[in-house]
């Protein structure tokens, strides 16, 4: 997805909307006491907050309101979620950051452990895939990283993107949103468009050990202003009747799964998975096109995948294994 280009909030605009997160009035009064600041720098903390796809009312005499709660990511709260699974993970929330899989790939460098998770409120800088733009509003989406490190070498690594992506089918059909499938390589879909990316980096030798780190976006909430500045149909998870006050449950119901399908994925690979991920595929058995990174476009009918995550088309020059490209249907 495209995300336009933001500045970082500074410090004191999120000590300020934390205290206005519960959608009610706070006088400027009430809230530079809480600071310990003035009323001035209150207002000028609060001026641009717009750029972070909030509505703020301010009305003379009440002071100040967004339109909208915000509900942070709490650890407490996600780590009541997790189960079994919170013992595999080391969880780590902050306010900003340009980019979650750009600063936890610095920590694998400094010996970061698996399981190292760190989720982003504010990203000014995400990324997806071919070098793809992030966008979400404060609160509005899941920005998140998680490290996993592996015996095996990168090369033992094929097809982990896939799933990944099961992991996250599995966790939307226990939220209740059963209509939510997969696009190969790694797009995760509602009937709408797309609802969440996944991006892979990793680290290591060929040969073994490596470090993934696996960064996710997802869209909780997309009002029709953000939409506007995508390229691409998209979904999100509020027009599925997951509401934002469970947003950090659904955190916790995503790192649930992620633990288990990895740890499957570590001891089978990708192969032990890829009937599920066929299931979940929006595209099997359609008629579709390949767009390789040449500009190139192949013609055919998807097979599903082999056991490295490789697509598998049949074309007029008989069946053809992708292991790269973007697809799309086919039209009549």
């Amino acid at each position: 997805m495209s995300r336009a280009e933001h500045t970082a909030p500074k410090p004191l605009t999120f000590a300020l909307l934390k205290v206005l997160a519960d959608g009610d009035f706070h006088s400027g009064e009430e809230m530079a006491r809480s600071v310990g600041l003035t009323r001035t720098s209150v207002h000028n903390a609060l001026q641009d907050v717009a750029q972070f796809g909030l509505k703020l009312h301010s009305v003379r005499g009440r002071g100040y309101q967004l339109a909208q709660p915000l509900y942070w990511l709490e650890t407490e709260k996600i780590t009541a979620h997790l189960g079994e699974a919170g013992k595999y993970l080391d969880l780590m929330i902050v306010d900003h950051a340009e980019s979650s899989n750009a600063v936890l790939l610095g920590r694998v460098r400094q010996g970061a452990q698996s399981g190292s998770v760190l989720a982003v409120e504010w990203q000014s800088a995400g990324r997806g895939r071919l070098g793809r733009r992030w966008y979400s509003g404060l609160g509005d989406a899941l920005t998140f990283s998680l490290l996993w490190r592996f015996d095996k070498g990168l090369a033992a690594l094929s097809g982990l993107s896939l799933a990944v992506g099961v992991a996250m089918v599995r966790a939307l059909h226990e939220l209740g949103v059963s209509e939510a499938g997969l696009k190969w390589p790694n797009d995760v879909l509602l009937p709408e468009g797309k609802l969440a990316g996944i991006l892979l980096e990793a680290q290591g030798d060929m040969l073994g050990p490596s470090a993934v780190v696996i960064g996710v976006g997802m869209n909780l909430s997309l009002p029709d202003a953000a939409r506007k500045q995508i390229d691409q149909p998209v979904s999100d998870l509020l027009s599925y009747g997951v509401p934002l006050g469970d947003r950090n449950r659904v955190f916790a119901v995503l790192l649930k799964h992620l633990v288990a399908v990895l740890q499957v994925f570590a001891t089978h690979g990708f192969a032990a998975l890829r009937a599920e991920w066929e299931l979940y595929h929006r595209l099997q058995q359609c008629d579709a096109l390949v767009h390789m990174p040449d500009g190139s476009q192949i013609e055919g009918v998807v097979l599903g995948v082999d056991d490295e995550g490789a697509l598998r088309m049949r074309t007029q020059s008989g069946e053809q294994v992708f292991h790269a490209g973007e697809i799309s249907l086919r039209k009549a």
